[in-house]
């Protein structure tokens, strides 16, 4: 700007005598080239400055750089254009202490004539107004940035329903950008059908409700429909004044699909259910019926419907409730499917017992254990059979019994040394396979086998059994025959164990030099296996009518001398250990 030729006083009273020193704001009086003529004492609460700081100096001095001289000057021609204004700006000045402060000033001509002396301006100090509403600003930033970022879709409204906010997942699940988003009306993207819901939705949240999971058809670019659940709000501005509505939009099309494939599911599973003969149960974590299949009708007598919602452990028997009980602990203890059976005892409605085998799993859904699926088949029959089979098997090893003793008998008085070997090779037979940790079952089979597996020597003569001296040749053959003969003998003599077998194998070896198949290793029965150890030890430390005992030391010598040789090794080891370290003796 051109200095003028004729200059009007800055600081006549005619200029300032409404001037008050007292009041907040600063006013400053410039001439036309911007130096400072008057300030007000305010100036010093504001900027630091005191008025004799100030006073002289050019405006643009105090200015933020990056408030260009430009942008001032455009402001003194914005004055200057008209005479009559004031006119606002907002400028940020920079605080003696180096700090930055926004000042928002209204400026005017001094005076109506062409040429203007100055300028004058009202400044008020803005920073903190500023700085709440930068803090605004980067609030609204942050909750925008969370917004685009959650995974739901999120939209807003005006009241008519046009869209003037989306966050990516919404224009995700339209298949829309943003542009083509933004002031479309939401109706234009909901399935027919729910259009006028929506509506209606809409109008109750005008009058202050909230509407949350509101489900509906959604169509997509593509004209793919697409479930969703929206729950919508009403948007106030800061007069508490309605503006628009804001939606929470959540995608549930693959948990619909999911409730469908389930709902299928069930349906299959009450279907066959339905079809079982065996009852069909499930029962959640209290122990209550929640499902029962018509099966309970014609096994138990009880209507199916009565049982829904009563107790799992009505009609137990008292001695089997701790297994229920203890069946339900294990089954919601853990998410992992897993089965649990036993055998329950179940009260028909005539008042009889009846036997269930229950077979339950765990039904599992998000990690949560919902239910344990039971299955109970009446085995009341099977049981009596099982009982009657049992009485028979303990009839007939008695039977077997008494015959082996039959048999036990006749060869002692054929031959006293050989029925004291068996008796006693039995009993070391026995302990050997304790040792070894097999059942009882097979360690009585090995009794029974033990204590006639020289049965065969019946068919031998007396004089050759009890020859005080060597044998020959062809008497040893002969002796030989007794596994083969006492195989023969047993063979047709029905019993739950082996006993012809390991009768026709004890004098097998592992190595195949035995008699009289020659077999080798695991090709020989455990039991005879087991049986040729004891056979060895008591043979050798026994007296016979041809030699005097051996020694028990001997007899062990040898078969560890030959274990895994002729003997089997586990056999030999847990015969070894029982005289050696538990102190066994032959009797």
């Amino acid at each position: 700007m051109k200095r003028s030729k004729h200059k009007l006083p800055l600081t006549s009273g005619k200029h300032f005598q409404q001037i008050n020193e007292d009041f907040s704001d600063i006013f400053v009086v410039t001439d036309q080239m911007g130096d400072i003529k008057y300030c007000s004492r305010s100036i010093e609460c504001f900027t630091g400055y005191k008025p004799e700081e100030v006073i002289g100096k050019s405006v643009f001095s105090f200015i933020h750089p990056e408030d260009s001289r430009e942008t001032a000057d455009d402001y003194g021609k914005a004055i200057l254009a008209d005479q009559d204004a004031l006119i606002p700006r907002v400028l940020r000045v920079i605080h003696k202490n180096g700090s930055v402060i926004y000042l928002d000033g209204m400026g005017r001509n001094l005076t109506k004539n062409p040429d203007v002396a100055g300028f004058v301006m009202s400044v008020r100090d803005i920073t903190k107004r500023r700085h709440a509403e930068e803090k605004l600003r980067h609030s609204e930033a942050k909750f925008r940035t969370i917004l685009e970022n959650i995974e739901q879709g999120y939209c807003e409204t005006d009241l008519h329903g046009n869209f003037t906010f989306v966050n990516h997942s919404l224009c995700g699940i339209l298949e829309c950008d943003r542009d083509g988003l933004l002031g479309r009306h939401y109706r234009e993207y909901l399935d027919d059908d729910f259009a006028q819901e929506a509506s209606m939705v809409c109008g109750r949240v005008s009058q202050g409700e909230s509407i949350t999971d509101f489900p509906c058809l959604v169509k997509s670019k593509n004209s793919i429909q697409r479930n969703i659940e929206v729950s919508v709000s009403l948007t106030k501005d800061l007069s508490d004044k309605p503006v628009g509505f804001r939606g929470l939009v959540r995608d549930i099309t693959e948990r619909k699909k999911i409730e469908e494939q389930l709902k299928n599911e069930e349906q299959i599973f009450r279907s066959l259910a339905d079809q079982s003969s065996d009852i069909i149960l499930l029962v959640n974590r209290k122990g209550i019926i929640t499902y029962e299949n018509k099966a309970v009708d014609d096994i138990l007598g009880y209507r199916h419907e009565d049982r829904i919602n009563a107790s799992s452990r009505d009609h137990v028997h008292p001695d089997d409730l701790q297994d229920i009980i203890h069946g339900f602990r294990v089954l919601f203890s853990d998410t992992n499917p897993r089965t649990y059976k036993a055998e329950v005892r179940l009260r028909k409605a005539d008042g009889n017992w009846h036997t269930f085998e229950l077979v339950a799993s765990n039904l599992v859904r998000n990690q949560i254990v919902e239910a344990a699926i039971i299955n109970l088949r009446d085995i009341t029959e099977r049981k009596q059979a099982e009982e009657t089979l049992q009485q028979t098997l303990t009839r007939l090893k008695k039977a077997v019994s008494t015959t082996v003793q039959v048999l036990v008998s006749a060869l002692e008085v054929r031959d006293p040394y050989t029925a004291g070997h068996q008796s006693r090779s039995a009993n070391l037979a026995c302990a050997i396979g304790q040792e070894m940790g097999l059942s009882e079952n097979m360690i009585e089979g090995i009794r029974m086998a033990g204590t006639i597996h020289d049965i065969g020597k019946m068919a031998i003569p007396t004089e050759i059994l009890t020859k005080p001296s060597k044998l020959s040749h062809l008497e040893y053959n002969l002796i030989k025959e007794h596994s083969r003969i006492g195989y023969e003998m047993m063979k047709g003599v029905d019993s739950s164990w082996p006993l012809a077998q390991v009768i026709h194998q004890h004098h097998e070896r592992m190595n195949g030099t035995g008699y009289p198949q020659n077999m080798k290793g695991e090709e020989i029965l455990l039991e005879a296996r087991i049986l040729a150890v004891a056979d060895v030890v008591e043979a050798m430390a026994s007296h016979r009518p041809y030699r005097p005992s051996l020694g028990i030391d001997f007899a062990l010598e040898e078969i560890e001398k030959n274990k895994g040789i002729l003997y089997d090794d586990v056999a030999a080891d847990a015969c070894l250990k029982l005289f050696r370290e538990k102190d066994y003796q032959l009797v």
